[in-house]
């Protein structure tokens, strides 16, 4: 009875909002801070050593191409979906990080703030 007069926290257990919201500040500010220092850049998609990307686009542009003769074409739509898919898998294979550098405390700071902002809100879902 005395349970359910008791406010309800994070995740509907017993208290744990206030280890819920700093948690969820340190992890975001973890995740920004290790984020920003990434560079992401692309290079160009290659067959056999030559640019393959209007390869890619074939499907798809014959997707198109059979749906504006018929809508209601299950090849077309198979086309275009596939189409699309390669064309969103070749722009992610063809990504490459690399992490800036940066000082072994700010490293540091940024896994802890992340981490700690994990395991606090992992605990604020749990009943203790």
């Amino acid at each position: 009875m005395e349970d359910e007069t008791r406010a309800r926290g994070a995740g509907g257990t017993p208290g744990g909002i206030g280890e819920f919201l700093l948690g969820l500040a340190m992890a975001v500010a973890g995740a920004y801070l290790l984020t920003n220092r990434v560079s992401v850049t692309s290079g160009y998609w290659s067959l056999w050593g030559y640019n393959s990307f209007g390869m890619s686009l074939v499907p798809l542009v014959f997707g198109i191409g059979i749906l504006f003769f018929n809508g209601k074409s299950i090849a077309g739509w198979l086309l275009l979906f596939v189409g699309t898919i390669i064309i969103l898998a070749g722009i992610l294979m063809n990504l490459q990080i690399y992490f800036q550098p940066t000082s072994l405390f700010n490293t540091i700071v940024m896994l802890v703030l992340l981490a700690g902002g994990i395991g606090l809100v992992a605990r604020s879902l749990s009943s203790h």
